[in-house]
């Protein structure tokens, strides 16, 4: 049996893209994640020569990962409300994408990567960070795990990720058809 204390939680780094982008599909619906888009997330990730984002590996596999963005590292668009936030911009991390093996979930995983990602995102000068929930997660896990972690919700956003299925043909794996799924946007603040 698999004991939390199996899991080994490092960087995110390179030589995960290809395990992170297989798992991030499987979990998140085919196209979530691709070379391209995945080599962004990871520049976005990195400030002052800090790296805010990491994976949960057993026996050298990717179990889990928590992509993170470092603040000033992203920008805002349609679906985000800054004038609800607590810090600045500048003091805001992104928490883009938390996702646990579906056979590894229980363990703790999804919590101990944000843990270390807020630790990061200390260094690199965040007060808060921000992150859109995937609300139609089964059992609205998404949404439990974050408020569990301290986030609490400012905004519900409809339709979030209709555009990736539209356009870069993204297939969620709740919605027949194109998504249609709502986000939370959500706020995690930093001590």
């Amino acid at each position: 049996m698999i004991k939390p204390s199996d899991i080994v939680y490092t960087e995110f780094k390179p030589q995960h893209f290809h395990q992170v982008i297989h798992l991030g599909n499987q979990v998140h619906g085919d196209n979530y994640l691709s070379p391209t888009t995945l080599q962004s997330i990871y520049n976005k990730g990195w400030k002052d020569g800090i790296n805010c984002s990491f994976v949960a590996l057993l026996n050298d596999k990717v179990v889990g990962f928590r992509l993170t963005y470092a603040p000033d590292q992203w920008h805002s668009d349609k679906w985000v409300t800054p004038h609800l936030w607590p810090v600045s911009k500048s003091q805001m991390a992104y928490f883009k994408c938390n996702t646990v093996a579906p056979e590894m979930q229980g363990l703790g995983i999804g919590s101990q990567l944000l843990k270390h990602s807020v630790e990061q995102c200390k260094k690199q000068g965040a007060k808060a960070g921000l992150a859109h929930i995937w609300l139609a997660s089964p059992g609205n896990s998404a949404y439990k795990y974050f408020t569990k972690n301290g986030g609490r919700l400012l905004k519900i956003h409809p339709n979030k990720w209709r555009g990736l299925a539209l356009y870069d043909g993204y297939v969620c794996p709740v919605c027949p058809g194109t998504c249609e799924c709502a986000a939370g946007e959500m706020i995690l603040t930093i001590d």
